[in-house]
């Protein structure tokens, strides 16, 4: 094995440099390639970097909008608890003159049936 033929080898020679040339070519063609991924890699990480900080930023507006929203709520909730405390204020107060006002109603009945008794 030592010793190639000459004919053997000025057949194999053009074609293994024409391979090992080609192989050089591809070898260049895939690093190319690898440096244009990288680039868009970059620009993609970037992308994203930034969409990121976009979207961290308009939750954190949200969040406001929401937190003055639940303060806003919770002021006019309290409002209105405090209109039903006044309301139910004078609804004791209502039940308290009830029973004097019911018994009103019976004196007048009683004034009325006894002037009618009078002027009979």
């Amino acid at each position: 094995m030592e010793k190639i033929p000459g004919w053997l080898e000025r057949l194999l020679m053009p074609k293994l440099n024409e391979i090992s040339g080609e192989i050089k070519a591809l070898k260049a063609k895939i690093e190319s390639v690898d440096s244009k991924v990288d680039v868009r890699i970059d620009g993609v990480e970037k992308e994203v970097a930034s969409l990121r900080s976009e979207t961290l930023t308009k939750l954190e507006a949200a969040d406001a909008k929401v937190d003055s929203l639940r303060k806003e709520i919770m002021t006019k909730f309290e409002s209105v608890d405090s209109r039903f405390d006044a309301m139910d204020s004078r609804l004791d107060s209502l039940e308290a003159r009830l029973p004097v006002l019911e018994k009103m109603a019976e004196l007048e009945a009683r004034v009325a049936e006894l002037e009618r008794k009078v002027s009979a």
